[in-house]
């Protein structure tokens, strides 16, 4: 596997870039892409799931895609120290019977020396928004990068 810069340690600067990369590739919808920022043997927790394994990162990251629809997201970092980053983020995306969703998390990663995430645990909450309450439309401008995600 091929390494992922910036590697660890992470300071104020490689941080923000590792959570931006990460942002860009998620806002891909392509699973194999996104799954090759995580080591062969990754952990996960997301929600109530727990995997382990590329291979099940891109089963379940498919199923994720399939079912959340026009899913956009934005990520910003909270803290870090060593190999270790937390991020705050949010993401939209509607149902298949056009239920819109605003989802809200929390996740704490864990890189190996080459870059690549070992862990990643996520904590996620959703709530039901209206078409006319999104503000999250698509990958992130690049006027925008340094914006901070709101609250609400």
């Amino acid at each position: 596997m091929a390494p992922r810069p910036p590697f660890p340690p992470f300071d104020d600067r490689t941080a923000v870039q590792k959570v931006l990369a990460a942002e860009d590739a998620w806002n891909t919808r392509d699973p194999e892409r996104v799954a090759l920022a995580y080591t062969e043997d990754s952990v996960w927790r997301n929600r109530d799931r727990f995997l382990t394994g590329r291979d099940a990162i891109v089963d379940f990251l498919r199923e994720k895609w399939e079912r959340e629809l026009d899913y956009a997201l934005r990520k910003e970092l909270w803290t870090h120290q060593g190999n270790r980053i937390a991020v705050r983020f949010q993401y939209e995306h509607h149902d298949a019977t056009g239920q819109w969703w605003r989802s809200y998390g929390n996740e704490l990663w864990e890189f190996a020396e080459d870059g690549l995430m070992r862990r990643r645990e996520a904590s996620i909450n959703d709530v039901r928004i209206t078409e006319a309450e999104r503000r999250i439309h698509g990958p992130r401008p690049v006027a925008d990068r340094d914006a901070p995600l709101p609250v609400r």
